[in-house]
């Protein structure tokens, strides 16, 4: 649910959020002016990072920042040790695909919507058993990417699609010019509540912040939740975004 100051009344004791286009351009390093947005934030709450991606990319990205980071949609989870300044992994779950035939369900969705010309890998298999089905391919160049499809116009009506054509997986608009994949239990909403369950925190102490929330977007499953999400369409805002939480 949105947040809303004036409703929201618990005093907030974690913060929660997405890395690319929330913190980050798309696989972008963590700007020095987001760092010290977080750095700040970090004095008055607990910080968490949930991403699409495997924890050691995130925590890379961003410059090796000291904060808890949950990876691949809840399928791994790490926390930030201070004293080597590394990355502690708590879990990693690996779940089977079978690779034959998802590289025939994806030929024959590329078929169906023309995506037949591609630079790459037609499919992105991941060592924890999500799939990635790279609409330009796995070797496509960043511009190409970012200028595929920015506002998700061109993924969003083919999403019911793609997923009616993989059932045992939740389906994502995800990054700039893909479908992301994965096992049906893991989301960013069920990883979330799964940390606060073992951690301590109620719901509506949690704060969520990240800009993939329309439809078929990978923060949609924290949106549409009973976890306050604050939206952000524009990384570059972030510092001025987070001022109220500062005062």
């Amino acid at each position: 649910m949105l947040f809303d100051s004036a409703v929201h009344k618990t005093p907030l004791r974690l913060i929660a959020f997405d890395l690319d286009g929330t913190l980050t351009q798309h696989k972008s390093p963590l700007e020095d002016h987001a760092r010290k947005t977080l750095d700040a934030l970090s004095e008055r709450y607990k910080l968490l990072m949930v991403g699409a991606g495997r924890c050691e990319r995130i925590f890379s990205q961003m410059g090796g920042y000291p904060i808890d980071i949950i990876g691949n949609y809840g399928m791994e989870f790490a926390r930030y040790n201070a004293e080597t300044q590394a990355l502690d992994m708590v879990f990693s779950h690996v779940l089977p695909c079978d690779r034959e035939t998802m590289e025939a369900r994806i030929t024959s969705l590329r078929a169906q919507f023309g995506f037949t010309e591609y630079a790459g890998d037609n499919v992105e298999f991941h060592a924890s058993g999500c799939v990635t089905f790279p609409i330009l391919g796995t070797k496509a160049q960043l511009p190409d990417k970012l200028a595929f499809d920015p506002d998700r116009s061109r993924r969003r009506p083919l999403l019911p699609i793609v997923k009616a054509a993989n059932p045992e997986y939740n389906v994502f608009v995800g990054g700039t010019s893909s479908f992301d994949m994965t096992p049906a239990a893991y989301d960013k909403y069920q990883a979330l509540a799964r940390y606060c369950a073992e951690f301590g925190y109620a719901h509506d102490e949690v704060l969520f912040v990240g800009d993939d929330f329309g439809a078929g977007g990978n923060d949609e499953t924290v949106y549409v939740s009973d976890i306050a999400f604050l939206p952000i369409t524009d990384y570059r805002t972030f510092p001025d975004l987070m001022k109220p939480f500062l005062m």
